[in-house]
């Protein structure tokens, strides 16, 4: 049995709508949120923590952990994750 790629592990272990949903919105405040703080530790330090609660939030729907605890490159697949399935949303194409 072939193993699977970090990206299709990560699918595998995000299939809830909930889940896709809170992962959608808050991955994308996280992101945002790290060079904001250069700028503005507030507004950063309120999308960081919203960002992780509705990370834990949609694992608490999906019934499993986060993928990042099983190993740290998860915290790079879960944005590439979402900018292909926006890209896909968009377009009508997935991206490779």
């Amino acid at each position: 049995m072939a193993e699977l790629s970090f990206l299709e592990r990560y699918k595998r272990d995000h299939q809830h709508p909930v889940n896709k949903f809170t992962h959608a919105i808050g991955i994308p405040m996280i992101v945002v949120s790290l060079p904001l703080f250069l700028w503005d530790w507030k507004w950063a330090l309120s999308l960081f923590i919203v960002g992780w609660i509705l990370q834990f939030v949609g694992h608490y729907f999906e019934g499993n952990p986060p993928s990042f605890l099983k190993n740290p490159v998860f915290l790079l697949v879960g944005p590439w994750w979402i900018v292909k399935r926006f890209w896909g949303f968009i377009t009508g194409k997935p991206l490779k």
